[in-house]
């Protein structure tokens, strides 16, 4: 018999099977006369009739099987089918509330989608539209839209500890050491929005931290963070100085192309889980240290929770949602653990091995690793954001604090150089310190580099001191093992050498200025004389061989020495440039009066070396007719 013939045979024998298995008489079940084959194969023909009724093996085994069985065996089947319709198991919570409390909290920290806006986009407490100087390009292109768009956003708890570290410039005025908040609730009639729209009728320039911004119009809660939705409002003139909510904002009375609001009935209610995460981190980890005696348990379950805890829940990195935050977090995580084994090995585990005041251990050890793991709450309180000259100059109580620093810091080596000298490892310990030094000294001296002390490495370098097994070093070492988490788990491997532009990232670069005059002003235009170029940086070793405007910190023009098409004029070698005066209009609410104003305009002028800029002067100011104010000396940025 060929395969179709068998196959053929198979099908027509499952058919008798399924006639005997519904057939509640027991009568023999037949072939029908539309079966296209008989049992042999060959194709039906008239006279095969005879044939149909000869049963096949199969309909003779199930002739022979009892009747009962055939019941049986129906029953079986449908009792293993079940009821119909099926009836599905679901568990009803014994004390309900309590048991749906762990999802109500994640339902108030996550939230999966504002309605009609999507899911929230995650921010970090920095976050804000507008880059630096002329970051954004001519006439702002490179941060469009400035309208007709929205973001549904989540925002962290304590973004009013967010400061601005590099002087920002708002018009003539520079911001630092605070939140950066330009704006506020106004009585002004805001372009292309009704009043009741927007919460408090609130509108902020586009240079602005976006969460700092949201907790000053009391959109969302500093302690809690939250999410919601803003709007991009285009160009606004005169922001409004104010303090609300902890915030103190800056006013700026121009216009500025970028705005943004916070939309009314778009808060969502979701919160920042830090806090929650602690608790269950911290609370885990006390119990290792109180029942665990195992000094290579401990360590490295602490690590781990430390770590993670860190990078995805009390100082995570900026970024904008979970997935990459996760990502980062397990990249660097491998290259932290190799680190850690160093630490163990060599430091921790002689401090912890045969310790056996576990109460102690948790207190000592495990708190301070905490309080180092937690920097962005304990050490970044102190004034001291960078070891350079500008911030230890510039910001109130850095050269105060920075003495204690070093004076404690000090302190406490004496202390432990004399326990070394107890234990008589001094001699070893003086070799591996002289090591250390000697690296420090040689980096200096490298030319075009600029050595940087991470916290992290602060603590890799210290922590070698610390292995004893006396209380003092129990403190000093947890600490020390939580700052290196922290700074890994935030911020990464940033290099011990790092160049000037990385150093500054941002701040005055002290480059050359531009040496501006006024030639002519009119009812409508000013006419600048720009001075020649290129010219030769003697201190930065640039050639500068464009200039860059910005006007109400908006770059409006740039022009290169070889391309004079770009420029208005050329006058006894130096470039000339005009600009023709911006014309808004005001509505006042409390008036309900609409006015065509001039608004000052404030113009910051800096060199370009190709696409890169030098420092931007302070800020000329004219507001009016033969009414110009010159840049005071000293860069603005």
């Amino acid at each position: 018999m060929g395969p179709q013939e068998g196959q053929r045979d198979e099908e027509a024998a499952i058919n008798n099977l399924d006639s005997s298995y519904h057939d509640d008489t027991g009568d023999d079940a037949t072939i029908g006369p539309d079966a296209p084959l008989r049992a042999s194969g060959r194709p039906s023909t008239d006279f095969d009739g005879l044939h149909l009724g000869a049963p096949s093996w199969r309909q003779r085994i199930a002739e022979r099987v009892p009747r009962r069985l055939k019941s049986a065996w129906r029953s079986t089947v449908t009792w293993v089918k079940g009821p119909q319709p099926p009836r599905i198991f679901s568990i009803t919570p014994v004390f309900p509330k309590v048991q749906h409390a762990p999802l109500a909290l994640l339902d108030r920290s996550f939230s999966e989608s504002i309605p009609g806006h999507g899911a929230p986009v995650r921010l970090s407490c920095s976050a804000r539209y507008w880059n630096e100087g002329n970051g954004c390009g001519i006439d702002g292109n490179q941060c469009r839209p400035f309208t007709n768009a929205t973001l549904a956003f989540r925002c962290p708890a304590d973004c009013h500890k967010q400061l601005i570290l590099n002087p920002h410039a708002v018009g003539d005025q520079e911001v630092v050491y605070k939140p950066l908040v330009v704006g506020g609730p106004t009585t002004s009639n805001l372009t292309g929005f009704d009043e009741d729209t927007l919460v408090g009728n609130a509108v902020y320039r586009g240079d602005s931290f976006i969460c700092a911004s949201a907790v000053h119009s009391g959109f969302i809660s500093d302690a809690e963070g939250g999410c919601g939705v803003l709007t991009l409002a285009g160009e606004q003139q005169s922001f409004t100085a104010s303090k609300n909510h902890g915030i103190e904002s800056v006013g700026f009375d121009s216009y500025f192309p970028h705005s943004f609001a916070f939309l009314k009935g778009t808060r969502a209610t979701c919160q920042d889980l830090r806090w929650p995460a602690l608790g269950v981190s911290v609370f885990f980890t006390a119990l290792l240290a109180l029942f665990t005696t195992s000094p290579i348990v401990f360590f490295w379950c602490t690590f781990v929770i430390l770590f993670f805890t860190t990078a995805l829940a009390t100082d995570p990195p900026s970024l904008p949602n979970y997935t990459g935050l996760l990502s980062l977090a397990l990249g660097r995580f491998l290259p932290a653990a190799f680190c850690g084994w160093v630490t163990y090995r060599y430091t921790c585990a002689r401090t912890l091995t045969n310790l056996t005041a576990q109460v102690e251990k948790m207190i000592l050890w495990l708190g301070p690793a905490w309080v180092g793991a937690l920097n962005n709450e304990t050490f970044d309180r102190i004034p001291i954001q960078r070891l350079t000259p500008h911030d230890l100059h510039s910001q109130p109580g850095a050269i105060p604090a920075l003495i204690i620093v070093v004076l404690s810091i000090f302190t406490i080596a004496l202390g432990q150089a004399w326990s070394f000298r107890v234990e008589g490892r001094m001699p070893r310990y003086l070799l591996i310190y002289t090591i250390f030094v000697g690296a420090l000294l040689l980096m200096l001296a490298l030319p075009g580099l600029n050595l940087r002390i991470h916290h992290y490495i602060l603590a890799l370098l210290l922590l070698p001191g610390t292995s004893f097994q006396n209380r003092p070093s129990l403190v000093f070492q947890g600490l020390l093992v939580g700052m290196f988490i922290n700074g890994i788990a935030r911020w990464g491997f940033d290099s011990i050498l790092q160049t000037p532009s990385e150093l500054l990232q941002g701040a005055q670069g002290g480059t050359l200025l531009p040496a501006i005059s006024v030639l002519a002003t009119g009812a409508r235009n000013i006419t600048f004389d720009l001075g020649g170029l290129p010219r030769w940086d003697q201190k930065q070793k640039v050639l500068w061989d464009g200039i860059s405007v910005l006007v109400n910190d908006v770059e409006r023009f740039r022009g290169y020495g070889d391309d004079p098409l770009h420029w208005d004029g050329v006058q006894n070698g130096n470039f000339t440039w005009t600009w023709e005066r911006h014309q808004a209009k005001q509505v006042d609410l409390d008036e309900n009066t609409e006015a065509v104003k001039e608004l000052p305009e404030y113009f910051r002028f800096g060199y370009m070396a190709g696409s890169r800029a030098g420092d931007f002067s302070k800020a000329g100011v004219w507001r009016g007719e033969e009414d110009w104010v010159d840049m005071k000396p000293g860069p603005s940025l």
